[in-house]
């Protein structure tokens, strides 16, 4: 254990010295070969189905050799399809549980939404979204015990209304889909008797009502049965202009209407707490989020991928054209999710996708910036990731505890001020990023959790900065390299020779 701890802290030390505040120097991937013609295909849930049709057109009309084809059949076709290799990536809104993980090894979760699912209504006497219900009241409904729309449940938060004395008719989706997993999601965390009876998933045992495929059966319902009630996702109830509830918030402290805002206000602070795109999302939900302003029931959509697309593509230049398509869905692709109804991603959600990216390949060989830039793109691309990023940090930040510690200022000065400024010294983080970004998040996880690892590594650390202030003073290339190689062999031996010639002595004295 010790020899191991001793290698996390030099592996620490020497990440700190070469990649203080970097990512890759490519900030994309390779735009698709315009010499080719590439027709891709996704299958999936119907929830991001409209955002991910328009984002279709719009890539096309950038990239026009680029088509894609996607198939909107549900989440639970979707990861069926994914895990029979059949396309080229699937989407879901929920994470794939631990047995599809199991048959669909190496898959990459990547958030590309934020939407939300919206309780329907068709109450002719109730027409312009007056409706106001309660968890209780949504859970009875559907369980079948509110039965009415005058039901004294319904009528005590709702009394400027004119609720009938009519039975009420329930819709819900025919097929496995990613709009049942959240709703029932929601249902599942504010009943314990829906838990305890129906649960949650992509198809449940619903204990009565209409049902029909998609959004649109379930609206067609709705829209054409007097007195019922669905749920359907949000985008889809404002663009065919349905009537839709307000449900109470966590806190039971207001009916919150299903909007943009009131569904980011549910995904506040949760990017800090994802795991990264190759991990287990098992448990990952916006329901019932806390805050007065956050509409309980919201979810993340994803795109699934395979960490290698050699089985799901026919060539390596396809696999690239996949990586860019959706690196383009979570980047610039955002732009047209609020026309949508759809919620931006969160700059930090955006990050971790993309770092989910940069790790697929094709065959072993990674895809993304596979094409070397030089000169003076290298340049302003390795800037723009150090501006723009603050993943290397990673160590230095957990160890000092924010990213405003004086250490992790003297880190971000000696980027900007001196390795920035050579061809090698940029050339010399580039290279050593790939180790560092391998172990360093990891490091700060163990940190986080442990406070004695977290005093060793600021032991190790807390020397090897001091040493790291002689970088100030380079200013030509051979200087920033050779200071660079100066500290390294400093702090080898500091930490390791030192010791090393200590314990020699000490055994010839004994001998």
């Amino acid at each position: 254990m010790k020899t191991k701890t001793s290698l996390l802290i030099l592996l620490t030390a020497l990440g700190v010295i070469i990649t203080p505040l970097y990512a890759d120097a490519a900030t994309t991937p390779d735009i698709p070969d315009p010499n080719q013609e590439f027709n891709l295909t996704g299958a999936g849930a119907t929830f991001p189905f409209p955002l991910i049709d328009l984002w279709r057109v719009e890539y096309n009309n950038v990239y026009d050799n680029v088509n894609l084809n996607y198939q909107s059949i549900g989440s639970g076709g979707g990861i069926k399809q994914h895990i029979e290799k059949t396309v080229n990536f699937a989407a879901s809104d929920k994470p794939m549980s631990e047995g599809e993980r199991e048959l669909a090894p190496g898959t990459l979760h990547i958030p590309e939404s934020i939407g939300g699912v919206v309780v329907v209504y068709n109450i002719p006497e109730v027409p312009n979204n007056g409706l106001k219900l309660t968890a209780d009241a949504v859970a009875g409904i559907f369980l079948g015990e509110i039965t009415k729309w005058n039901d004294p449940v319904i009528v005590a938060e709702n009394p400027g209304l004119n609720l009938p004395d009519k039975e009420i008719v329930t819709a819900h989706r025919s097929d496995g889909s990613g709009t049942t997993f959240i709703f029932t999601d929601y249902l599942t965390t504010v009943s314990p008797k829906w838990d305890e009876l129906v649960g949650k998933g992509k198809s449940v045992p619903w204990p009565l009502g209409l049902a029909s495929a998609g959004n649109e059966g379930v609206a067609t319902i709705v829209k054409t049965t007097e007195y019922s009630i669905g749920y359907v996702e949000l985008a889809y109830a404002f663009q065919t202009g349905m009537t839709f509830a307000s449900i109470q918030n966590a806190e039971k402290s207001a009916f919150i209407e299903p909007s943009l805002d009131s569904i980011s206000a549910a995904s506040s602070g949760v990017a800090d707490s994802l795991p990264a795109a190759k991990d287990n999302w098992v448990g990952v939900s916006l329901v019932n989020a806390p805050g007065s302003g956050s509409y309980p029931i919201a979810s993340f959509t994803y795109l699934l991928v395979y960490d290698d697309l050699k089985p799901v593509t026919k060539s390596k230049e396809q696999a690239k054209a996949v990586i860019h398509l959706i690196n383009w869905m979570i980047t610039d692709g955002q732009e047209f999710s609020s026309s949508l109804l759809y919620v931006p991603l969160a700059d930090k959600v955006t990050k971790l996708g993309q770092q989910g990216l940069k790790q697929i390949t094709y065959d072993g060989e990674v895809l993304w910036g596979a094409k070397a830039s030089t000169g003076s793109e290298t340049t302003q691309m390795t800037q723009q990731t150090a501006n723009e990023e603050t993943g290397g940090c990673l160590i230095a930040t957990a160890t000092y505890g924010s990213e405003l510690a004086p250490q992790v200022q003297l880190l971000r000065e000696i980027r900007d001020n001196q390795l920035m400024n050579t061809d090698s010294g940029i050339s010399f983080m580039t290279g050593f990023n790939q180790l560092y970004y391998s172990f360093s998040p990891y490091i700060a996880d163990m940190e986080r959790e442990s406070p004695a690892f977290k005093e060793m590594v600021k032991i190790g650390l807390t020397p090897l900065l001091s040493s790291l202030s002689i970088m100030k003073y380079a200013e030509s290339d051979s200087e920033v390299l050779g200071y660079g190689i100066g500290v390294i062999l400093m702090n080898l031996g500091m930490y390791f020779a030192a010791p090393a010639m200590l314990f020699y002595g000490i055994r010839k004295q004994r001998g």
